[in-house]
């Protein structure tokens, strides 16, 4: 439950909202070094905000920085890199309300992926609570016990997994 819930974070966190934040392109993979090696951006370089609406990237290694401009316009993220001798500046653009909605809508998807995974995983337990009482290894009362644990527990992460997508939507729909 604790994986899933820290992968929907992960998703969620490269979802624009309008404002710049380094893991919109920290992720995104680039073909280095005459694409001998697919690296992260974060792997090859410092990411800073200049300032709300832009990012900039600072290659540890100048050689790289049309690989990683390069990188960034194929992921198809909607940033356009603009190279300035030793750093790449990325602006980010403001979210038109017809995009803001397509983000709430992949926000909502992504928290149902992620409740999926929850529930596929109580059941995954579930499952090993009736076997260990039907191998008589527990009592009747601790079946009982341990389902309504594994049931809180389950609503849980799936609060969590809300309370989250809840703040990201808010993101988004700032304006």
């Amino acid at each position: 439950m604790q994986k899933a819930v820290d992968h929907f974070t992960a998703e969620i966190a490269s979802i624009r909202t309008g404002r710049a934040v380094p893991s919109l392109v920290e992720d995104i993979v680039c073909p280095a070094y005459g694409g001998q090696q697919r690296l992260k951006v974060k792997e090859l370089a410092g990411i800073t905000l200049s300032d709300a609406q832009t990012l900039v990237i600072t290659p540890w290694d100048n050689s790289i920085i049309g690989d990683i401009r390069k990188g960034i316009l194929e992921a198809n993220v909607g940033l356009t890199p603009i190279l300035e001798s030793a750093l790449i500046r990325v602006p980010v653009p403001p979210l038109t309300g017809e995009r803001r909605e397509e983000y709430i809508k992949l926000v909502k998807s992504k928290l149902e992926e992620c409740k999926i995974s929850i529930r596929n995983a109580r059941q995954d337990k579930q499952k090993d609570i009736k076997q260990a009482f039907d191998d008589k290894t527990i009592t009747e009362d601790e079946k009982f016990r341990f389902e309504k644990e594994l049931q809180e527990l389950t609503d849980g992460y799936a609060k969590t997994a809300e309370e989250m997508a809840g703040k990201k939507e808010d993101q988004i729909s700032m304006v």
